[in-house]
């Protein structure tokens, strides 16, 4: 009986009657959902997210459907959600088991990993190398704490050297000044594509935290959670999502033509195997 009662109110009810559907979307989460030269929102997210667009135009036999897209940031994507002003977040937002308090999310589309990058020239091959170095780490982040979760890592004495951003903290192990920084590997995969020699990096094994990244949904919504998570199941059952990740994770990206050369995760060939929107504690 419940699809029926949602019909009457849920997402797919608004976008039929305003016939408009409103994509949130990010200007600098790259590769994921980011403007390109010509301003125009592009990246994985987007990809995706435009697969669900197309299904639901065909489900709703709206082809002239109108999209609209709606920048948001970290700060205002949850509340712009909630009130209605954008009905699906395409970026790359963690989907947490204290987030699904208020929204909802589609099945699992990547997987970051919070990790160690340090110099491959540094020796430091471990978790337990770190003990007694100086770690980098973005002012007003925690990961740096997760070394000390880590069973290798309870008994480890670091000095933290504190970046404003992630740029200045990867610019401390480039320069030397720190032996390590602690972030998703992700970002971390950004800024050592980016920088003048990437060659001259490496990840540690250990992975200090496991974040699975979702197209965000308003809650109490099944109707349009299930139009949502039939598009991205299909999409891995299918493997048409190895391809759209090859083209930006292991192909060059705009808009420098960068490589990011970010291999998928073991953790992502599960989510994939296996679709499912399980939040992180």
């Amino acid at each position: 009986v419940q699809p029926a009662v949602a019909s009457d109110s849920g997402t797919l009810k608004k976008i039929k009657e305003t016939k408009t559907l409103v994509i949130g979307f990010r200007e600098s989460s790259v590769p994921f959902s980011y403007l390109d030269n010509q301003q125009k929102p592009i990246g994985y997210s987007m990809d995706l997210c435009n697969k669900v667009v197309d299904s639901v135009k065909a489900k709703l036999k709206m082809p002239d459907l109108n999209v609209q897209l709606q920048p948001v940031t970290s700060a205002n994507r949850i509340p712009l959600l909630q009130n209605g002003t954008v009905d699906m977040e395409c970026g790359s937002t963690t989907n947490s088991v204290k987030r699904q308090e208020q929204v909802s999310f589609g099945n699992t589309t990547f997987v970051t990993n919070v990790k160690v990058v340090v110099k491959k020239n540094s020796g430091i091959k471990t978790l337990a190398d770190l003990n007694d170095q100086p770690i980098a780490t973005t002012s007003g982040t925690t990961s740096v704490q997760l070394i000390k979760q880590h069973e290798k890592g309870a008994n480890i004495n670091f000095k933290e050297i504190y970046g404003k951003d992630h740029a200045e903290s990867f610019l401390l192990v480039a320069n030397d000044r720190a032996k390590a920084f602690v972030m998703d590997d992700i970002l971390i995969a950004g800024l050592i594509a980016n920088s003048d020699k990437p060659n001259d990096y490496t990840f540690l094994s250990e992975v200090l935290r496991t974040e699975p990244y979702g197209i965000m949904i308003r809650k109490d919504d099944p109707e349009f959670k299930a139009a949502v998570d039939e598009v991205l199941s299909g999409l891995m059952k299918s493997g048409e999502i190895n391809k759209m990740y090859a083209k930006w994770f292991n192909s060059n990206i705009p808009p420098k033509n960068i490589n990011l050369n970010f291999p998928m995760s073991p953790e992502l060939k599960e989510a994939i195997a296996k679709p499912n929107s399980v939040g992180v504690n």
